[in-house]
């Protein structure tokens, strides 16, 4: 019987091509675009749970007041495994800033993405390992761990195992091992391990064990018969807190077990890996997936419904035969089906030919195995699903006719579904503009962040990281950027606007509330900051050669004048003591922002920049090339071991926002995607309604009737349908805009405009889809549209 059934279908399909086309493609754009979206929430859901142990892995954060960091002391993870029974293992992770100096055969390499890590990072994780022993990769103190892409980079086809890489021109390390590429859904993202002996000797917190400077990551690995509910976890947390005052009493912080697989879409931390995700953003579009997959099945509904007038005979005839209601609602269910199971057939190809594009939209490498067993299944369960929800009410509908009226003609009096048909219209327009108002706002506060000025002047500033021997010739650096104007408009800086790493609880200030304890960000710049930077100040000076003291001395922001209790004037000549230095506030920078707008400005210490750390210059209009030369010839001279770096800050400040972005570029493809699937059922419901209404259109236009009129009438319905999917979607959409953008310290403020724009923007759309089947409609020939029947 189900034979019979697929059998009518396609010829059902074969029979009414223009009908079949709208239905197929549709529901295969509307499927496509939703495995397109729950490959990209699958992804971000995904993160760091290929590791056999992630569900006993926890990351220690630390909490300071409102401040919240990724970071945790050097001497906390191997103090809480001695007196934490259910620690089973920890390591502990310290980036190599900025980079790491490499060499091989003459050839040096500048590299980013590298970590100092203990021996028991391997056993803890389960990043594969391709060559050498797992157990004692990083036991050697002398030892250097690779990944595949590093290996070829740096010794071709050659076996990379014993091999011998200089690093920052004194240490010589041999490759214990060549781990496979890290995987692009881990939290982690690194070229290289390096073992934490070789910075033991050297590094001041390994070196005394230091509790309450806060430069590590560090992580524990429970045992498997602990119970990680909140209850437990909370009363851990609790002990940690116990054991880390043993250690440093006074200082107030609290402390976070997160777990390594909910760190991706946790809210970001001070010190989070960069490439951090949203969790908002993933239920956001997760919506818009089940809305695209909505429009897609209301479109299938009302084509149904609409032509049900050429099936009524069939029905009536099956009737009359002997068929029962069960026999034709199951016919009808497994045509539904079937067009289903076509259009799934067609998503996926559609997916195969636009993955690479929207893995460069989403900046994701999502792959999709047509292999996988699982894959299918879900596919086939969506596909059901969609064809039996798409069906049932056409089935259910078309099934009931009475079968005497139906034989006698009597078809338009049994129009009982034209209120769901409507109200279908509604829903699917609805979607559409809640779409189109979240197109218009996420484009005016994308806007609104590129343009909006940070407190400083970002066209123009190139930087130039001050490593190996440039740290140690700073003087003469300085020297010969003063002796051309190219450069000669130069500051040095300890840490890039855009990404503060240095932040203290040590600041002290007269009438500071002993109780308050406060992280507070921390930049140490030179006298010409404010010059080079064009910002303005609120109040004082910046530093100056004049002054010697100077060198002892800080600026602050505004935020930081309002939380000492003063303000821009009242600051200036205030002490200050940042750890243990004491000094006095010689000026006020009004506040700018280094931070991304969904944060407000925090409070900041500027200290006088006696360590060197990046070199910014501000370029002369249309000769950034020119300068880019003179500071690679500089650079050559004075650090010839290391190979030439720049980069521009505002191109680091466009890095903040690259997730928002994407966000961004994602939504306004889907929310096209629905807007012309709706497009797309509208267009085939009008040429249903048009034809319908051909013998009244051609007495109409007997008796006088101009196309205007005509037109006018057959579009009056939808227009009144989207008037009604507008007073419906304005509240939704606004609801939902606010929502997003209260996210941001800093947005948008939402008028009526947008809402206006994005309703007439609908209903333009809305007239466009019919105007063409109507306009046809109303200039046939009345005399064949009366011979019609």
């Amino acid at each position: 019987m189900l034979k019979t059934y697929f059998k009518l279908a396609y010829r059902n399909i074969i029979k009414d091509k223009a009908y079949s086309i709208i239905n197929i493609s549709g529901l295969a754009i509307g499927l496509a675009s939703s495995i397109l979206i729950l490959l990209w929430v699958q992804n971000e859901l995904s993160y760091d749970k290929f590791h056999k142990n992630a569900a006993q892995i926890y990351r220690i954060d630390s909490n300071f007041g409102d401040s919240k960091t990724a970071a945790s002391s050097a001497g906390m993870p191997f103090g809480l495994k001695s007196e934490i029974s259910v620690v089973k293992n920890v390591a502990r992770l310290y980036p190599g800033f900025p980079s790491v100096l490499f060499e091989i055969n003459n050839r040096k390499f500048q590299e980013e993405h590298v970590f100092y890590t203990d021996p028991g990072f391997m056993d803890m994780f389960s990043y594969p390992l391709i060559k050498g022993d797992r157990a004692t990769a990083l036991s050697q103190a002398n030892g250097i761990l690779i990944t595949e892409d590093i290996a070829i980079k740096y010794f071709g086809k050659e076996d990379p195992i014993g091999k011998v890489i200089r690093k920052d021109n004194k240490e010589s390390l041999v490759v214990t091992g060549v781990m496979a590429n890290i995987p692009a859904n881990s939290d982690l993202q690194f070229d290289i391990l390096l073992p934490m002996a070789l910075i033991a000797q050297t590094n001041y917190d390994l070196k005394n064990n230091i509790w309450d400077n806060f430069n590590f990551y560090g992580y524990v690995q429970f045992d498997k018969h602990f119970d990680p509910s909140a209850a437990n976890l909370s009363k851990l947390e609790t002990q940690i807190g116990q054991i880390f005052h043993k250690h440093s009493p006074d200082t107030k912080a609290t402390f976070k077990l997160q777990p390594l697989t909910k760190i991706h879409l946790d809210p970001e931390r001070l010190g989070d890996s960069p490439g951090h995700g949203n969790a908002q953003y993933v239920s956001i579009f997760f919506v818009i997936a089940i809305l695209i997959l909505i429009v897609a099945c209301i479109n299938f509904m009302n084509l149904a419904t609409a032509r049900s007038a050429r099936r009524a005979k069939e029905i009536g005839l099956r009737k009359v035969a002997g068929a029962v209601r069960g026999q034709l609602v199951l016919q009808f269910l497994s045509e539904s089906v079937f067009i289903s199971f076509l259009s799934l057939l067609l998503a996926l190809v559609i997916v195969r030919m636009f993955l690479p594009v929207f893995n460069d939209l989403a900046n994701r490498k999502l792959t999709i195995d047509l292999s996988d067993a699982r894959l299918w299944l879900s596919l086939t369960g969506i596909a059901l699903m969609t064809g039996l929800i798409s069906g049932s009410y056409p089935a259910l509908f078309l099934s009931g006719f009475n079968p005497v009226k139906v034989l006698k003609g009597n078809v338009k009096s049994m129009g009982g579904n034209l209120f769901f048909r409507n109200t279908l219209v509604v829903v699917q327009f609805m979607v559409s503009i809640i779409l189109l108002v979240g197109t218009v706002v996420i484009y005016k506060q994308l806007k609104f962040i590129r343009d909006r000025n940070p407190g400083f002047e970002k066209a123009n500033l190139l930087y130039m990281p001050m490593t190996g021997e440039i740290w140690h010739k700073q003087e003469a650096l300085k020297n010969m950027l003063r002796q051309t104007s190219l450069t000669s408009n130069f500051t040095t800086i300890s840490d890039l606007p855009t990404e503060l790493g240095g932040w203290t609880l040590n600041v002290q200030w007269s009438g500071k509330d002993p109780r308050s304890q406060l992280s507070i960000p921390v930049m140490a710049v030179d006298g010409d900051f404010t010059r080079t930077f064009r910002m303005k100040l609120a109040a004082g000076r910046s530093f100056s050669p004049a002054f010697k003291t100077d060198s002892n001395n800080y600026m602050i922001n505004e935020k930081m004048a309002g939380v000492m209790g003063l303000n821009a004037g009242t600051a200036v000549g205030k002490p200050l003591s940042v750890w243990g230095n004491k000094g006095t506030i010689v000026g006020v920078i009004k506040d700018f922002n280094f931070k991304p707008v969904q944060q407000a400005i925090e409070p900041l210490v500027i200290p006088f920049n006696k360590i060197g750390g990046y070199v910014v210059v501000r370029t002369l209009p249309g000769k950034t090339d020119a300068t880019i030369k003179v500071l690679s010839a500089i650079s050559q001279q004075l650090n010839p071991a290391y190979p030439f770096k720049f980069d521009f800050i505002d191109q680091e400040l466009s890095k903040l926002y690259k997730g928002e972005q994407q966000m961004g570029n994602i939504f306004n493809l889907f929310a096209g995607l629905g807007i012309f699937i709706s497009c797309l059922g509208l267009y085939g419901l009008s040429a249903f309604m048009a034809e319908q209404r051909t013998k009244e259109i051609g007495v109409r236009k007997v008796l006088g009737a101009s196309v205007v009129n005509l037109v006018y009438l057959l579009s009056s319905g939808i227009t009144r349908l989207i008037f009604v999917a507008i007073i419906i979607a304005v509240p939704i959409s606004w609801y939902a805009v606010n929502n997003w953008l209260s996210g941001f310290a800093y947005h948008i403020n939402v008028g009526w405009t947008v809402f206006f724009i994005a309703s007439v923007a609908a209903l333009g759309i809305a007239w466009a889809t019919v105007s063409y089947e109507s306009v046809k409609a109303a200039t046939v020939n009345p005399i064949k549209s009366l011979r019609t029947e």
